[in-house]
Parts: structure tokens; C-alpha cells; sequence
């Protein structure tokens, strides 16, 4: 039986780095972690020389909307393959797609698209479901997202809408509009994990919807209340639910620009590597030069400018996603935030992989596990990302 082997890496572990070892893989799965000098190749082994460089599991992004070109809202098998070949080139190697405020009609075609994407997806990440962002906020916290298609949650709508697709894994809304927190009940019942989201909400309204199955906030401090005042009186937000609710997951778009150090420094702190994930929330044009680009679909979506690494509305106002892609927040949290290495990796492997309730077969370097995995040297620089047993990036190739 061919195997692969990734041989004398610097192997990346929940809590600790292991030198002068190797990944043996077989059949798509890890079959074993052993010290290099106890491996005995055959002709058929495939052999990758990872001497100097790191092993880690492969980078699992959560919230990310295209990118190289390409945005998911575009409604083609082409534009989730191309955004999927980009990111795995930067060591991606599962995604959850996902929506922005759209028409009805535009999911459902979504829906059928995705499906036939996953069949044919051989050389990007692979698709682990999709997560609706929206159309379900407050019209106060929308920041890029289109405000024509904003509306409260109906359950003859939302129940069309989960009949329709099996792939539904994620959905983010605000929990404070009426109707939320029915839809959130309905969520947990179908083990959809239900995220707050673009929420003007009072910290006790949050609260409140944890208790309904709320257990996890969207990238947080984009499109969500702080301090606020109302008839005088002080009101804590979105943002201290996070730190106050102990359980509640969160969601940091660590690209260097959506939140600086401070704030990359205060979530780690507060939450935790446990308790927090890196997304890239990356549009389409991660991957692709400053310069006008296309939030949403090229036919219906808004006009953004690409500039200071990351995507803004033509009158600045505000940030309209980013251009990140995963090796980049690796980068940033250990560069920015004075974050450990392994925590940086758990919080882009492990901690995402539990939160989708996935980590029973991804998200750390562990016999029986999926065989997906990145190799990169000490600048974050990937140069191998392995999809399931099987090399779909590396990077002495890609010029060839």
C-alpha cells in the first residue's frame, strides 16, 4: 500500500513542538507519528523532505467569502473552485463558504451550485457546509452588507430555506430581532451552529440568547454594540457578552488591519486559544492585486477599493471584508500579538475544528485523523498543503 510520508519535520502539537519526526499517511488518514530515524522506506512511498520546516495540521477557515477572483455569491462551480485552489496554496485546506445578504433566489441557486462544486473539487480545500451570513441583522450594525436585503427573521421563510439545502453547517444573525431566537431553537435542533452576528444587542439580550443555543460570536468587534447609552443609562453590548459569557466561542479576522494589536493581545488573553478561532472573511480579491474589486456577486454585489491590505466601501466608511488568507494570520498573531506559535496553529486548527464539532477527524496531528496538513518554514511560507493523504499545493511546482 502506497504511503505517504512527510519525513524530519518540525511536528506541530496542540501544546508542544516535536523535532526530527514523521508523519506516516495511508489511505487519506495519519497512520502514525514516529522519530525519523525509525522510518524504513519502500519504492512505492512518496516521500516529502520537510527538514527544516514545520508540520501542522492543515488551516481550517470558518468564515470566508471567495477569494483569487472569485466570491461564492457568484453562483458558479467555477468561482468555489478557484477560491478553493487559492486558499489551499496558502495552506488551507477545509472551508465552510459563505453568504452575504442576498435574495432568496440567490441561495437557493447557491445551494444546487455548491453541491456540484463539491464533486468536482480535486484541487482546492475542501468544503465542510455552508454558513449563511444573514439576511438576518440590524440594519445599525450592517457594516458592507447590503441594506435592501436586510429583514427580520419569518419562519416561513427560514423554514423554506433550511428544507432546501443538508449543507447549512453555520448561521449568523442578530439575535435581538424578533423572531431570532425561534430561529436559533431551530438551529440547535438540526445541530446547525447558530452565531451572533451584526447585532445591535444589549449584553443581556445575548446572554439570553446563549441560554436559546447562541454559542458563538462572528468575527468579533466587526458589526457588533459596545458601551452604549440609552435614555442615560449605560448598556454593555456584543463585545462584553463575549468576555462575560465564559462558554461563547468567537471569531477574530486577524489580518493585521480589522483589529490591532491591542485588541488581538486583549481576545487572546480573555478568551483564550481555546476559545478562539481565525477566519479570514476573506472576498474575492484575497489573493489579488490592490485595485476596484466586487463584494457579493459580479452582478448584483456592491463596488469596493482594495488598499492598506484589506477591502473597503468606495467611501471608506468602512471595512467590506478582507484580502487575508490563512497563513497570514499565523503570521499576524505570532508577528502582532506576541502569540506562541502552537497557539497561533491551535487557534487556525483545533479550536476551529471544535467549534464546527469536526475535531474527532481534523484539526491536530493525530493517528486516525484525516491526513490534511501544511508545511511552512519559519516565516509562515507554505510550501506543501496535503488534502486528505494527497499533495494539492506545492509550492517548487507552481511555476511549471
Amino acid at each position: 500500500m502506497k504511503r505517504l510520508i512527510i519525513d524530519k519535520g518540525k511536528v506541530i502539537f496542540p501544546d508542544y513542538i516535536a523535532e526530527d519526526v514523521s508523519v506516516v499517511c495511508e489511505r487519506g488518514k495519519i497512520l502514525e507519528i514516529v522519530p525519523s530515524s525509525t522510518i524504513v522506506f519502500s519504492d512505492q512511498d512518496e516521500r516529502i523532505d520537510a527538514s527544516g520546516q514545520y508540520v501542522s495540521p492543515g488551516f481550517i477557515d470558518i468564515h470566508l467569502h471567495g477569494g483569487g477572483g472569485h466570491d461564492f455569491m457568484d453562483g458558479t462551480v467555477e468561482a468555489f473552485l478557484g477560491a478553493a485552489e487559492l486558499h489551499a496554496r496558502h495552506g488551507t485546506t477545509a472551508m465552510v463558504p459563505t453568504t452575504l445578504t442576498s435574495t432568496t433566489k440567490e441561495l437557493m441557486n447557491m445551494f444546487s451550485v455548491y453541491r456540484e462544486a463539491v464533486k468536482r473539487n480535486r484541487k482546492g480545500s475542501r468544503f465542510l457546509g455552508l454558513h449563511l451570513e444573514g439576511p438576518y441583522f440590524s440594519f445599525n450594525q450592517r457594516g458592507a452588507q447590503d441594506p435592501k436585503y436586510l429583514r427580520n427573521p419569518e419562519p416561513e421563510e427560514y423554514m423554506h430555506i433550511l428544507s432546501s439545502s443538508e449543507d447549512i453547517v453555520r448561521w449568523s444573525l442578530a439575535p435581538e430581532l424578533p423572531g431570532a431566537l425561534e430561529l436559533s431553537r431551530e438551529l440547535v435542533s438540526r445541530k446547525i451552529l447558530a452565531a451572533v452576528a451584526h447585532s445591535d444587542a444589549v449584553c443581556e439580550e445575548v446572554e439570553l440568547a446563549f441560554k436559546e443555543g447562541f454559542s458563538h460570536i462572528t468575527h468579533l468587534y466587526s458589526g457588533m454594540s459596545s458601551v452604549t447609552r440609552r435614555h442615560a443609562f449605560r448598556y454593555a453590548g456584543v463585545v462584553e457578552a463575549a468576555y462575560l459569557v465564559d462558554d461563547m466561542t468567537v471569531e477574530i479576522i486577524a489580518d493585521g488591519v480589522h483589529l490591532p494589536r491591542p485588541l488581538l493581545q486583549f481576545v487572546y488573553k480573555f478568551k483564550g486559544a481555546d476559545k478562539t478561532a481565525l477566519c479570514t472573511d476573506a472576498m474575492r480579491g484575497a489573493g489579488m492585486p490592490d485595485g476596484e474589486s466586487m463584494l457579493g456577486s459580479l452582478y448584483a454585489g456592491q463596488r469596493v477599493i482594495i488598499e492598506d491590505g484589506v477591502a473597503k466601501l468606495p467611501d471608506r466608511s468602512s471595512f467590506a471584508g478582507s484580502v487575508a488568507t490563512a497563513d497570514r494570520l499565523v503570521r499576524t498573531m505570532i508577528r502582532v500579538a506576541d502569540v506562541s506559535l502552537t497557539d497561533a496553529i491551535k487557534m487556525m486548527t483545533l479550536t476551529p475544528a471544535r467549534i464546527m464539532k469536526v475535531d474527532s477527524r481534523m484539526g491536530s496531528i493525530e493517528p486516525g485523523k484525516d491526513a490534511d496538513l501544511v508545511i511552512f518554514n519559519e516565516n509562515i511560507q507554505v510550501s506543501y498543503t496535503v488534502s486528505e493523504g494527497i499533495v494539492i499545493y506545492d509550492a517548487s511546482r507552481t511555476n511549471e
